[in-house]
């Protein structure tokens, strides 16, 4: 099935490259009016908002699959009403997307892990955890595995969530659209903190987030090139699924560290569940 698909990707063109940490090299500030910088001869990028605005990157190359990891260091102390976002989308109304989403907390309440996954324009697929450890003291490393057999998230090489390829069952699946890497931080005050009843506490500010070691081995959307991703041993990522170990790995965080999933929320969805949530 995966060489299939693969085969079926040859008629876009697209190259395998590896991409290892120069955020001269891999990305471009977007926004922020100088609240975002690229320190360190390229190996740390720092995102800052203040009262008047936050700030933004995004990756210079778009991708089709690939395992993507960054270290990132959130915003410390008080930094209720603030978002940290970090996630691959293409463009467009029917866009896919893969998010992490960090929502900021009072002094000493955890951190929340928002993900959420779009497909064709069709999002609510959100999934909520708290971590275990605190993401403000140092840098850990968020990864998204996106290959034709499933979406993977995972946080220090722990998996925390799967979104398998089920368009055998008739569920879309990310597999035709090109994505780039974007990052920000910004002010998400009515929502992001207990549901919009915590504010940013601006005296706090600038509030900081960090980014360093970036690594990505992907396909490199190259619309002038003639090769393609294929299911060679350098390229195993493309065949990668979770094994056993993985498995339980994904069971232990949600059992211990899973706060929302849509797939048990059946307040939300009256007429029934979305129709993945039955194939899990």
């Amino acid at each position: 099935m995966v060489s299939k698909i693969i085969i079926g990707l040859l008629l876009i063109a697209f190259a395998v490259a590896t991409s290892a940490g120069n955020f001269n090299e891999d990305f471009e500030i977007t926004w922020g009016d100088g609240r975002a910088q690229i320190l360190n001869d390229g190996q740390l990028l720092t995102l800052s908002l203040d009262k008047s605005s936050g700030s933004g990157f995004q990756s210079k190359n778009e991708y089709l699959f690939g395992k993507i990891d960054m270290q990132l260091k959130l915003v410390p102390g008080n930094s209720a009403g603030t978002v940290t976002a970090y996630y691959l989308s293409s463009l467009g109304d029917a866009h896919d997307e893969i998010d992490f989403e960090f929502l900021g907390n009072l002094s000493g309440d955890p951190y929340i892990l928002h993900t959420n996954l779009f497909t064709q324009g069709k999002g609510n697929r959100e999934q909520q955890f708290y971590l275990w450890f605190d993401p403000t003291k140092d840098f850990h490393t968020y990864s998204i595995l996106w290959n034709p057999l499933s979406i993977i998230f995972s946080v220090d090489g722990t998996p925390i969530r799967e979104f398998k390829n089920l368009e055998s069952k008739g569920i879309p699946f990310p597999k035709n659209q090109a994505m780039r890497i974007y990052s920000s931080l910004w002010d998400a005050d009515n929502w992001a903190t207990r549901g919009g009843l915590v504010k940013t506490d601006w005296s706090q500010a600038p509030f900081t987030a960090s980014y360093r070691n970036f690594n990505a081995e992907a396909c490199v959307w190259t619309s002038s090139s003639g090769s393609s991703c294929s299911s060679n041993d350098s390229n195993s990522w493309l065949k990668q699924s979770l094994d056993a170990t993985g498995e339980a790995r994904i069971q232990w965080v949600q059992k211990n560290y899973m706060i929302y999933n849509y797939c048990t929320d059946t307040k939300r969805f009256p007429q029934g569940l979305p129709p993945e949530c039955s194939q899990a």
